[in-house]
């Protein structure tokens, strides 16, 4: 049952996408799976977890509620709406304040008040909620969160903020494929958006993305086959690459190109020049991320105006 704990809060994110490609109702057939697995669960080694119980229970509480919903009256779904708005407003407050740990708890109190069918206002909720979870350094919770904003969205995975954020928690959490993924389908939007904000200023891409999608390139190696090829040197490990700066030149020369005069040179002073490059590279890359983190602090606050 390892293997169905580590499945279900990714399955339970994925729960309300409607249509993927010529898969129909998909989120509806996820439902069905959780819901048969919690009723033929059995005892010991073939028992869930607690917690994974706790999450199939919660999302089949969710589409209960959704069928409440098709029965109430338009204006007290209108009321909760607007509830949920005032509290949404009381999390941005927080926020804005400073009290970043406290914002989530209203977000999620927005997000049980805020009718199911109101995707739009979910998916800002969502997406709040997972910038709050990346300034908390809690990477997985934010991509629970973005990945449901993404669900939600029509069309599905085309919300930019939501795909920026879940970018950046893969990137601490080493996931460089995933991150360079999502990095990329960001600035895809971007390139589409009305949001002057978001939009390509002179078809260019924003920096703070750019810097992400050369460090993720660089350590996904998805150009090694060609840099081999061409006689690169391998810099497994290498300062460049760990914190996705630019690498210097001689990191690309042939063999015997970086061999060139290396007899005359100084050994201490070659080791001195590095450490000094290094250090100027952290230096770099700890600045660019500072200023990528207000970045995301700013796209937060814009997010109410969607």
């Amino acid at each position: 049952m390892q293997v169905i704990d580590k499945a279900v809060p990714a399955l339970v994110d994925l729960a309300e996408i409607s249509t993927l490609g010529d898969h129909k109702k998909l989120g509806d057939s996820i439902v069905n799976v959780l819901r048969e697995c919690i009723q033929s669960q059995g005892a010991g080694r073939n028992s869930i977890s607690s917690h994974a119980k706790e999450e199939v229970e919660e999302l089949l509480n969710s589409r209960q509620r959704l069928k409440w919903e098709k029965n109430m009256l338009k204006e007290d779904l209108h009321i909760k709406q607007a509830a949920a708005l005032v509290v949404k407003l009381e999390g941005n407050s927080l926020f804005s304040s400073g009290d970043i740990s406290g914002a989530p708890s209203k977000y999620s109190e927005a997000l049980a008040l805020c009718p199911m069918r109101s995707k739009k206002e979910r998916v800002v909720l969502y997406s709040n909620r997972a910038q709050c979870n990346l300034l908390l350094q809690q990477p997985l919770a934010a991509i629970s969160d973005a990945t449901r904003a993404l669900c939600i969205h029509s069309p599905i995975n085309r919300h930019a903020k939501s795909l920026w954020r879940r970018a950046q928690a893969y990137d601490m959490l080493g996931l460089a494929k995933e991150s360079l993924l999502d990095a990329i389908l960001f600035i895809n939007e971007c390139s589409q958006s009305s949001d002057p904000d978001l939009s390509l200023r002179q078809n260019k891409v924003p920096d703070y993305a750019e810097r992400l999608v050369k460090k993720q390139m660089r350590a996904a190696w998805l150009f090694r086959e060609a840099a081999i090829k061409h006689g690169g040197v391998q810099c497994e490990g290498d300062a460049g690459d760990m914190y996705g700066q630019e690498t210097d030149d001689s990191e690309w020369e042939t063999a015997s190109e970086s061999d060139i005069g290396n007899d005359e040179r100084d050994d201490f002073g070659k080791n001195d020049r590095a450490w000094k490059a290094d250090i100027e590279r952290k230096e770099r890359y700890n600045k660019a991320m500072t200023k990528d983190m207000k970045q995301g602090y700013n796209m937060l606050l814009m997010e109410d105006e969607a």
